[in-house]
């Protein structure tokens, strides 16, 4: 059964961010401001209908979609591409796979305790966080 993702969640880690957004050829200045920040997750999780807000003092981004329909995502906000994106449950864990340019590219969120966990590999470069309720 799907965990409650529901929350506000604030960062309290982040591991090997840059060299991820380097392996998505996210531009130099964009990544420096980028590792600066720890953006807070506010997840509405309704069923199969999720809305993931990640927010920060220099971009928001909003993710909104239903588990296991595939939507076209538009990551400008990110490293201005466009992908097509599915995300389904993995058992306890939230599987996003995102198909376009950069091969192996998505996510994964699952909750430990009272943390949310993401992890999201690009090619060989992967990054983690951590974030509380």
């Amino acid at each position: 059964m799907p965990v409650d993702l529901n929350g506000y969640w604030k960062m309290i880690s982040s591991d090997n961010f840059e060299e991820y957004l380097k392996a998505l050829d996210v531009n130099v200045a964009i990544r420096k401001i980028a590792t600066l920040l720890k953006p807070d997750k506010d997840i509405v999780h309704e069923g199969d209908h999720i809305i993931i807000k990640t927010l920060s003092t220099f971009k928001n981004y909003n993710m909104d979609f239903h588990v296991g329909k595939e939507f076209e995502e538009d990551l400008s906000g990110v490293d201005d591409r466009k992908c097509m994106t599915t995300i389904a449950w993995e058992g306890d864990k939230l599987v996003c796979v995102q198909k376009g340019e950069i091969e192996g590219r998505g996510w994964t969120h699952w909750v430990d305790g009272d943390e949310l966990h993401l992890c999201g590999p690009v090619m060989k470069a992967f990054a983690s966080e951590k974030n509380l309720k």
